[in-house]
């Protein structure tokens, strides 16, 4: 992975040690109030006017900001286009993966080289109108650890995206407790505080006001903007909907029972102990009231394999409790999230 960014002699040529002065400029407040994070994959026809749009807006926003692409290992022009932007604006800088990661990854990259206390992704095919930055901002200063985007109005083909979108977003919004309408709306607002600590895999992005909820921030949502898409194509298909369901038990396992995995597979054994026992007292019913030999009936056989699996749940279970505790004590982590404290020198 490569930085482009404004660097001591302008040149704008790579520079890897730059991520660790972004972390350095990001801890010691670094002038910048406000992150744009704008994944990018084959988007040449949209970057120019994107950006502009962007620093646009950001005018009326009256705040310090940077904008970071993350070239998500793009095929055409978008990586030479968004250099050649970064090179004549100090504000826009990039970040170049060398191979398409998926838009999780690059949006997590673009939250690792930010530096801005409120982070504010988007898409780059110009879906999200800029225009409603300064509203999520105003928003996000009542008090709100999250403003979410809501396509109320969605500029997407019926059927294809726009019934599967609902279905999902009930489901998830069932299954973790966060009730928003719109999950896929790339468009939100973070501050940095409700993101400590997470870390984003697969499709998680799309969760991340679940995580943020987790970690005690205050969640709402704004009815943004949305447009048809002019240029380009969606890179995004249907595969996705497989995907978020997995994400999705992940993301529930992570919020419950991170700290006590035991619960899980526990639960999980109990049904096989009771089918098991079932089972058990029904061939021995068979047997002696009907005449059935344990070999006649599948039942001894269901007995078995529901004890077994029954066992190896409980011990997969322990196991994840030992993995839980290194994870939590190799790393000096607690699974609480302290707020604030009074008369205490330490945390």
């Amino acid at each position: 992975m490569t930085f482009y960014g404004r660097l001591p002699d302008g040149t704008g040529q790579p520079d890897n040690s730059l991520r660790d002065e972004s972390v350095d400029a990001r801890q010691a407040g670094g002038g910048i109030q406000l992150s744009i994070v704008i994944p990018l994959f084959n988007e040449e026809e949209n970057v120019p006017a994107m950006v502009a749009e962007v620093l646009q807006a950001m005018e009326l926003a009256e705040r310090t900001f940077e904008i970071i692409l993350v070239n998500d290992g793009s095929h055409d022009r978008t990586g030479a286009l968004i250099r050649e932007i970064a090179s004549r604006d100090p504000r826009v800088k990039v970040v170049d993966l060398r191979r398409n990661a998926g838009q999780t990854a690059a949006m997590m990259a673009g939250f690792d080289f930010s530096s801005g206390d409120i982070i504010i992704p988007m898409d780059g095919d110009m879906q999200n109108d800029p225009a409603d930055i300064p509203r999520l901002l105003q928003k996000l200063d009542e008090g709100f650890g999250v403003v979410s985007g809501w396509r109320k109005d969605r500029k997407d083909k019926l059927f294809v995206r726009k019934v599967p979108s609902w279905i999902a977003n009930r489901i998830i919004s069932w299954v973790s407790g966060v009730k928003l309408h719109d999950y896929g709306c790339t468009l939100k607002a973070y501050r940095r505080d409700v993101l400590s600590g997470v870390r984003l895999y697969g499709e998680l992005h799309r969760f991340v006001p679940i995580f943020a909820s987790w970690q005690g921030g205050r969640v709402t949502e704004l009815p943004v903007n949305h447009r048809a898409r002019e240029f380009g194509v969606s890179k995004y298909g249907m595969n996705r909907i497989f995907k978020v369901v997995l994400d999705l038990i992940l993301v529930r396992f992570l919020t419950k029972y991170q700290a006590k995995p035991i619960y899980v597979f526990g639960f999980i054994a109990m049904l096989f102990f009771i089918v098991a026992f079932l089972a058990g007292i029904y061939a021995v019913f068979l047997k002696y009231s009907e005449g059935i030999a344990f070999i006649q009936t599948p039942l001894p056989l269901l007995f078995v394999m529901g004890f077994m699996s029954g066992t190896m749940c409980i011990l997969l279970g322990l196991i994840s409790e030992v993995l839980v505790r290194t994870y939590f004590e190799s790393q000096g982590r607690t699974h609480y999230i302290v707020g604030t404290t009074i008369n205490l020198d330490r945390i």
